[in-house]
């Protein structure tokens, strides 16, 4: 979308939104004083020694637009596959590597819980963030990942988020499972 009108302030915005988390759910449920010992960057997450994440890209295609809708999201994965992908990050030859699987690990609050859906994750050329591949359910994002969607529907996602007009299964304190 190259320009549009909020219908619920009216402010106009620019160019395509895209939308990122910088920390996987876990992380934000961790209480502060309980976390010594973990650590979290830009593009991956330890907690406890236990848990392992790492960030990437879902990537929504806009029908008749070449560039898609950028969800920055974090995906768990087992500790060998997190140390593995860890080691590739400044090889040139990484995304000739099998991707790997893991959990999403990010709540995407304009859609039902996406909370561990499973995911592909597939290593890209230097500088570019891993791609995460959505298991082919029917939950509305992996659908919306395989099929693509319209300027209107965009325009709806970046909305709710702006606005924080988020699934109606969210409550207002941000957990899913509030609101029938």
């Amino acid at each position: 979308m190259s320009g549009w009108t909020c219908s619920k302030c009216g402010k106009t915005h620019e160019g395509t939104p895209g939308y990122s988390f910088k920390a996987p759910w876990p992380w934000y449920v961790t209480p502060e004083h309980l976390r010594i010992g973990c650590s979290l960057s830009e593009q991956y997450c330890n907690l406890f020694d236990e848990d392992f994440f790492i960030r990437g890209c879902i990537e929504i295609p806009i029908l008749g637009r070449n560039d898609p809708l950028i969800w920055g999201v974090w995906v768990s994965q087992c500790r060998d596959d997190f140390e593995k992908l860890k080691s590739l990050e400044n090889d040139p030859a990484r995304a000739g590597h099998p991707p790997r699987v893991g959990r999403l690990c990010s709540r995407i609050p304009v859609y039902p819980d996406t909370l561990l859906l499973k995911a592909r994750v597939h290593l890209r050329a230097l500088g570019m963030s891993p791609y995460f591949e959505l298991e082919p359910t029917n939950h509305p994002i992996a659908v919306e990942q395989r099929t693509g969607i319209t300027e209107p529907r965009l325009q709806e996602i970046a909305e709710a988020m702006e606005h924080r007009t988020y699934h109606p299964n969210w409550d207002e304190r941000g957990l899913y499972g509030g609101a029938k």
